[in-house]
């Protein structure tokens, strides 16, 4: 056969191939990604129960209050880190507890002298300048002291004269000087006062725990923390925690010590949306393995006979950016497993609009 029947040959069979493809060589407009311009919402072949059904889910979606608040803090902040991250940066912030609890203004301190019960008393607050008024020494400052430095403090102060080798103990029965906040998937969103030994497990409790009727909600959560805090280092910090390594005893090192003014935002249900032509819409929890879309079809009952299946598109929100990816289904189908890391993404919208042909 000579080269120009070669070449001839060559070229009906690449033709062939296009037109067994859709026209596409493969993976060549199958998924086609699209930043939404202002005033678009992707709802074109939509039902109007099914626009209501969009506007609504993403209203949810968007969040208020404590979500929107993770929203603004995240995208300000300099860097997120994961667990290990952090406690190769901060080491001593593993074990970190009881002996590092600095009292503070409006702390209520329980103090004991042995064999004076003049001098004792069981509940002392502390001014909200850290000073606290005791007898035979007058105004102590013990604000930004650990409770053994204050019993070293007021033992020293005693043995001036009045009580030499006093033994002297100090705990505090009512932590109000420093806060932290739970929000999230929690019974009880808030803010907390901090305790000695306060973890992140004793935090959702104290918030009422994770509410059994959400599903899938508490998987992860993110602690935000202000390390070097006044100085010309500060920074903020979110450090990726997952919540089931914990509950499980795997995570260990996970249950961090929480500090003063930390946020702890627990996950919520992770969801993802299906609308228009399939045969059950709806939302769908996403499993702790990742659903593909066409696993995600799939488990909604797949396509309705009217669907325009090589229309389906994803309506994807990230870091207040919307984008709209377009995939050909069939396409993806045919490609076979190659193409299944088309994975959604909590709040993904998959929209399968009717077609008019």
């Amino acid at each position: 056969m000579n080269s120009k029947n070669q070449t001839v040959r060559r070229a009906v069979c690449l033709i062939m191939l296009l037109a067994c493809t859709g026209c596409s060589l493969p993976g060549r407009d199958i998924i086609k990604t699209i930043s939404v311009a202002p005033g678009s919402d992707g709802a074109a072949g939509l039902s109007a129960a099914d626009r209501a059904a969009l506007e609504s889910i993403k209203k949810a979606s968007a969040g208020s209050g404590a979500q929107a608040g993770l929203h603004s803090v995240l995208t300000g902040t300099a860097r997120t880190v994961t667990v290990a991250e952090y406690l190769r940066l901060y080491p001593d912030a593993d074990g970190k507890g009881t002996a590092d609890y600095r009292v503070g203004g409006n702390d209520v301190l329980s103090i004991t002298v042995y064999g004076e019960p003049d001098l004792s008393s069981p509940a002392l607050r502390v001014a909200a300048d850290g000073y606290i008024s005791f007898p035979l020494i007058g105004r102590l400052k013990v604000g930004g002291l650990t409770t053994a430095r204050v019993e070293a403090l007021i033992a020293g102060r005693l043995a001036r004269g009045y009580l030499l080798g006093a033994h002297v103990t100090v705990n505090v029965t009512e932590y109000n000087s420093k806060w932290f906040l739970v929000l999230g998937a929690v019974e009880k969103p808030g803010s907390y006062p901090l305790a000695a030994n306060e973890q992140i497990l004793n935090a959702i409790s104290k918030a009422g725990g994770i509410p059994q009727e959400q599903k899938g909600a508490g998987r992860k959560a993110k602690l935000v923390r202000t390390v070097h805090a006044g100085t010309a280092r500060e920074e903020q910090l979110v450090i990726d925690i997952d919540l089931q390594d914990i509950m499980q005893g795997a995570g260990r090192h996970a249950n961090l010590f929480l500090s003063d003014k930390d946020a702890l935002f627990i996950s919520m249900p992770e969801n993802y949306y299906l609308l228009g032509e399939v045969k059950k819409p709806g939302m769908y929890p996403l499993a702790e393995r990742d659903i593909s879309l066409v696993e995600g079809i799939g488990i909604a009952g797949g396509f309705t006979n009217l669907a325009a299946r090589n229309s389906t598109r994803i309506i994807r929100s990230q870091n207040g950016r919307e984008t709209i990816i377009v995939v050909r289904v069939d396409a993806v189908t045919r490609a076979g497993m190659q193409l299944r890391e088309i994975i959604l993404q909590p709040n993904d919208i998959v929209i399968v609009p009717q077609s008019f042909f």
